[in-house]
């Protein structure tokens, strides 16, 4: 199966193409641009690399969330645009999930993303089956305290929030850093998670291909607060 792979949910872009699980083309840029002006160039080039054309690719892979909303929007705009001309399955994968299957060996791997406030998107993953231990939810850094504890280690934090969780946690027994340049998130972790749910049956058309931002966009929360309304805890964070 031909599979292109996107994220864009963090400030680093990520493009991967892959046939089954072999990964043929892989590109990162963080470089300060905006997602929506290296996404496609990126796209063009590892299709070009692999002599792709869009046609050719059988699965679309996404990050879908939790992440950068204006970010996700971007990857997602660009894959759904890419996949109905031919109604090709697309796979909205979880970023967590993704940061997951960017690693192996073994122990645990907490994904977490910079949430603002103090906070982190985070879920929780063996680390050699990238099979999940918790839902993705967003949270405290604090929050993860139990989990840290009781968790299978050695332990690795990845993505951009793991520096607050270091800060918190890094002295915990078990609790081994993970350098920044290996603790991005990679387009082959999209590809494999999109993979993945292709063989369980979760993949969509383009057109049901939607974002899980996990909570309110900061313009909504400050209106709510603004009306007096009481926020779930959801969206509170």
């Amino acid at each position: 199966m031909k599979i292109l792979a996107v994220d864009t949910a963090g400030k680093t872009a990520a493009v991967a193409v892959m046939q089954d699980d072999t990964l043929l083309y892989e590109i990162n840029a963080n470089t300060g641009l905006t997602h929506s002006e290296t996404l496609l160039p990126m796209i063009d080039a590892a299709l070009t690399a692999c002599g792709w054309r869009a046609a050719d690719v059988e699965l679309f892979g996404v990050t879908a969330g939790p992440g950068s909303f204006t970010g996700l929007r971007i990857g997602l705009s660009a894959v759904k645009g890419l996949a109905f001309v031919r109604a090709t399955p697309c796979a909205g994968v979880s970023t967590l999930q993704a940061l997951a299957c960017g690693l192996t060996g073994q122990g645990t791997v907490i994904g977490a993303l910079d949430a603002r406030r103090g906070q982190v998107y985070w879920a929780g993953f063996d680390l050699e089956s990238h099979a999940r231990l918790t839902p993705d939810e967003a949270a405290p850094v604090q929050a993860l305290e139990k989990f840290v504890e009781r968790c299978k280690k050695p332990l690795f934090f990845v993505g951009d929030g793991a520096a607050l969780c270091y800060n918190r946690f890094g002295s915990v027994p078990g609790v081994l850093a993970c350098p920044a340049a290996l603790g991005v998130l990679r387009g082959a972790g999209v590809g494999l998670a999109a993979l993945a749910m292709h063989r369980d049956g979760q993949t969509v058309p383009p057109a049901e291909l939607l974002p899980d931002y996990h909570r309110l966009s900061q313009a909504e929360r400050e209106r709510a607060e603004r009306e007096g309304r009481a926020l779930t805890p959801q969206q509170g964070v």
